[in-house]
């Protein structure tokens, strides 16, 4: 009778790593749906609420400060926890933060809901850069964090559309947060069914998972030091503090655009169905500019350059790119906005790829979503402290300042890396 049992063979998923890649990717385009159905919203509740452009930097901050402090305990919690559980957790809960935003009442209610999104969304960058250290390559991660990084621009790029219609379709704001925060739930079932560590995925091949694990193995040499290292230990690396200033200098300029472009607009006589037709133009730059930056680095160290020394390249492109935004200030014109705004965001999406996929060269496996969720939450706090700043000058002066400004951080970050981080070799 025995010999009558067929053993099934478990049919393999060739280059299963992509499609891994594909739902980090799916999930931070969900992640940006989520978070920009308020700023595609923010001229209708601002006049339905009487807000000032001091008020609605309110509700930003209001996300910003729980995404602050969820960037560096969610990579923390990551680490822990392991990759699946940590992102299946921290979607669960922003997606139940975006749709009860729903009830929101007023000011203190949609400060409160998005405190509570910031919360969760946080967690989605370092657990992205972590599964990409588990599941490439090093010459191939800087086209994988191009891929996942992308998702935000695709996301930011869709939820003008998405969230207008679902406005004029249901005849208010309130049914855009609850059918853009369900499709979280969606996502994680699949999350669930597909994601696995590569060294116990039913469904991989033997040469991919002998393939990432030979790459990991030449990165870590001496297993001993991939046990978890505290924050103390990491803060006294000069590589850990080139990445915190290479996200917390740049970043803030690119959720200026995220959350102030339709105001921005609108403040230059440019309305908001006018506005769709140039809004999307600066998130698909930046997208392009994700793989611009990833597939650079990745050809520059097939032809031999060192790692670092690659990122680099790609890091100074990004600093000195962004300092045409400044150009902004000076013209009114829907498609020459269009054409300066996307030329920055291409350039920061490059120089943002480059920074995201450092932890993951510089660091051992146990660090890289601790490290990489420190510099998020300093980017937040640096966030924080512009969306101030961004609120008071608009609403006192202009947004000139602000565009001038925005051009000269970058660079300042770019020196700020090409100083701090040097070594090839992986440390803590």
């Amino acid at each position: 009778m025995t010999d009558n049992i067929q053993v099934k063979k478990i049919r393999t998923i060739p280059s299963l790593r992509w499609w891994i890649g594909g739902l980090l990717f799916l999930s931070t385009v969900l992640n940006y749906i989520d978070r920009q159905t308020l700023s595609v919203l923010a001229p209708f509740l601002k006049s339905d609420y009487h807000w000032s452009n001091a008020d609605f930097a309110l509700i930003v901050i209001s996300f910003r400060i729980a995404n602050a402090i969820g960037q560096s305990a969610g990579g923390r919690l990551i680490d822990r926890v392991g990759t699946r559980n940590g992102l299946s957790i921290t979607v669960l809960w922003y997606s139940i933060a975006a749709v009860a935003t729903s009830f929101a009442t007023g000011l203190k209610s949609f400060c409160t809901f998005r405190f509570f999104l910031g919360g969760g969304e946080a967690a989605n960058w370092p657990g992205a850069t972590k599964a990409v250290s588990e599941w490439f390559p090093k010459r191939e991660r800087g086209l994988a964090v191009a891929l996942f990084e992308s998702g935000g621009c695709i996301g930011a790029a869709l939820a003008p559309f998405l969230v207008v219609w679902l406005y004029h379709t249901f005849g208010g704001w309130r049914y855009a947060f609850v059918i853009t925060g369900s499709l979280g739930f969606l996502w994680l079932v699949v999350w669930r069914l597909l994601y696995h560590s590569p060294e116990n995925h039913l469904r991989i091949s033997e040469s991919e998972r002998e393939m990432i694990l030979k790459d990991r193995a030449q990165n870590d040499q001496d297993s001993s030091r991939s046990a978890t290292v505290g924050w103390l230990q990491l803060l006294r690396l000069r590589q850990t503090w080139g990445v915190i200033f290479g996200r917390a200098l740049i970043d803030p300029v690119w959720f200026f655009v995220a959350d102030w472009f339709v105001i921005y607009l609108v403040s230059k006589n440019i309305n908001l169905e006018q506005g769709l037709l140039v809004f999307w133009i600066p998130f698909v730059a930046a997208d392009l500019g994700n793989f611009f930056g990833g597939g650079l680095s990745s050809w520059l160290i097939n032809r031999g350059w060192s790692v670092i020394r690659a990122r680099k390249a790609v890091v100074i492109f990004g600093g000195l790119g962004m300092f045409i935004l400044a150009g902004a200030a000076f013209t009114s014109s829907p498609f020459a906005l269009a054409a300066i705004f996307g030329f920055s965001m291409f350039a920061y999406a490059s120089f943002s790829t480059m920074v995201l996929t450092l932890p993951s060269d510089l660091f051992q496996s146990k660090s890289v979503a601790t490290v990489s969720g420190m510099s998020g939450t300093a980017a937040q706090i640096g966030t924080i402290l512009c969306t101030f700043m961004i609120g008071y000058v608009s609403d006192h002066y202009s947004f000139t300042p602000v565009l001038i400004v925005a051009s000269l951080i970058p660079v300042v970050a770019m020196v700020m890396v090409l100083i701090l981080i040097r070594n090839v070799n992986r440390v803590l």
